[in-house]
């Protein structure tokens, strides 16, 4: 008998990148306690973490970020942003 492959390790799921036109919402654990969270209103206004809210723009580090609501646009960390779930 050929000896069978070894099955392939289970991949971890990658986070998909997030890029403009991206759907994203707040990731209240990463946001709590940054400088962005210690300069804004408390609490977190809820259309943050429910989202969605859509990538405008990216410059390093942050994205410029447009909610479904009449409110002004944000510049927020990319680590502080997760996918919207579709």
């Amino acid at each position: 008998m050929a000896d069978a492959a070894p099955a392939p390790a289970a991949q971890p799921q990658l986070q998909t990148p997030l890029k403009k036109g991206s759907l994203v919402r707040v990731n209240q654990a990463a946001y709590s306690g940054s400088l962005e969270a210690s300069a804004s209103e408390a609490p977190l206004p809820g259309y943050l973490v429910e989202g969605p809210g859509e990538i405008l723009a990216i410059k390093g580090d942050y994205a410029q970020l447009r909610w479904r609501r009449p409110v002004p646009d944000v510049w927020l960390r990319l680590d502080q942003l997760e996918a919207f779930p579709a």
